[in-house]
C-alpha cells in the first residue's frame, strides 16, 4: 500500500473536503481525488460518501483511519531513527505550547535552548491544551505541553513546572483586599473574563463550575491576556490568571483561590513513539530548568 495515498486519505478524513486537504498537502484538487481514488480501487472498498458538496466517512473510511495513522507514524519513527544512527548533526523540535506560556514562560527558554543547539531547528505551534493534544497523537507534533487534569492517556509525562492558579481582580475590587482567599463559590457569584474553551486555563474553571454545579457568568470571551488584564483593571470583570504574567504595570490584584487551585504543567510524547536526538535535548533541557517545588 502506498504511503503517499494513506497520508492523502488522513488529510481528506481530518479536513471532511478535498478542497482543505489538497490546500494543507500543497498539492491540486484533482491530483488530492486521484489518490483516493486509486486507494478504493485498490482496497475495493468505498472510503468516503459523496453528497452534494459534502463528504463523510463511511464505516470502511472510519475502519482505516486507525491503521493508516498507526501506518504513518511508524513510517515517520523509522525514517527519524535512520537519521539518528547515520549521525544527523541537524534535527527538528516540533513542539505545542498553550498560548500563556508561549507568550510568557517559555520565550527566553527556546531562545536559550537554541544558543546550546544553533544547529536544531524548531517549530512552535500555539494553541489550546486539547487542540494540541490531539495533535501531538495525530503525530503532527512531537512534543507538546499540557496540563496534567488526571485525563490523559496513551502519552509519556514529565513535569517541568507546577503554578498557582490566582483570582484576578481590578485593585479596588472587595477581593483585593480578602487576604484568606477567594472560595470558589465566591469567584462564580461575580462577571467572569476568561479563555475560550479547549484552553487550559478555560477548562479548569469549568471543571471546577461542573463540581460545585453552578452556571458560570462570563460577560467576555478572549484569548488575549492583555485584554483579560484591561477588561480587569477596568472593573468589569473578574478572571483567574497564573501569577507568571502578571506584572506590578498592570494594576491588577491577585489572590489565591481557597483552597489553592494548582497546575502540573508537563511535556509529554506519544507512548512508544521513537524520540529523535533533538527532542530528547530538548526534554533533557527543560528536566535542567524545572523550578524546585
Amino acid at each position: 500500500m502506498d504511503s503517499r495515498l494513506l497520508r492523502h486519505f488522513l488529510a481528506v478524513a481530518e479536513h471532511s473536503s478535498f478542497t482543505r486537504a489538497a490546500e494543507r498537502l500543497q498539492l491540486a484538487q484533482p491530483a488530492v481525488s486521484m489518490s483516493i481514488a486509486k486507494l478504493e480501487k485498490s482496497l475495493g472498498v468505498t472510503l468516503f460518501q459523496r453528497r452534494d458538496r459534502t463528504i463523510a466517512l463511511t464505516d470502511e473510511g472510519r475502519a482505516l483511519v486507525h491503521h493508516a495513522r498507526n501506518v504513518i507514524q511508524a513510517l515517520d519513527d523509522a525514517q527519524r531513527e535512520m537519521a539518528d544512527i547515520k549521525g544527523l548533526q541537524q534535527g527538528e523540535v516540533r513542539i505545542g505550547i498553550p498560548s500563556m506560556l508561549g507568550s510568557y514562560y517559555f520565550p527566553p527558554l527556546l531562545m536559550a535552548f537554541r544558543h546550546r543547539y544553533p544547529k536544531l531547528k524548531m517549530k512552535i505551534v500555539e494553541g489550546g491544551t486539547w487542540q494540541l493534544q490531539q495533535m501531538l497523537e495525530a503525530g503532527e507534533i512531537d512534543l507538546s505541553v499540557i496540563v496534567d487534569d488526571g485525563t490523559l492517556s496513551g502519552l509519556e509525562t514529565l513535569q517541568i513546572l507546577k503554578e498557582q492558579m490566582l483570582v484576578t481582580v481590578a485593585e479596588d475590587h472587595p477581593f483585593a483586599q480578602q487576604k484568606e482567599g477567594i472560595r470558589a463559590e465566591e469567584f462564580f457569584a461575580e462577571e467572569l473574563v476568561m479563555f475560550r474553551e479547549g484552553y487550559f486555563h478555560r477548562r479548569i474553571v469549568d471543571r471546577l463550575a461542573m463540581d460545585l454545579n453552578v452556571q458560570p457568568n462570563i460577560a467576555f470571551e478572549t484569548n488575549l491576556i492583555p485584554l483579560i488584564k484591561s477588561v480587569v483593571r477596568q472593573g468589569f470583570g473578574i478572571s483567574t490568571l497564573m501569577d507568571m504574567v502578571i506584572d506590578p504595570e498592570d494594576q491588577i490584584a491577585t489572590r489565591p483561590f481557597n483552597p489553592p487551585i494548582w497546575l502540573d504543567l508537563k511535556i509529554a510524547w506519544r507512548r512508544g513513539s521513537y524520540l529523535t536526538k533533538a527532542n530528547q535535548a530538548f526534554i533533557d533541557f527543560m528536566l535542567e530548568q524545572k523550578r524546585p517545588d
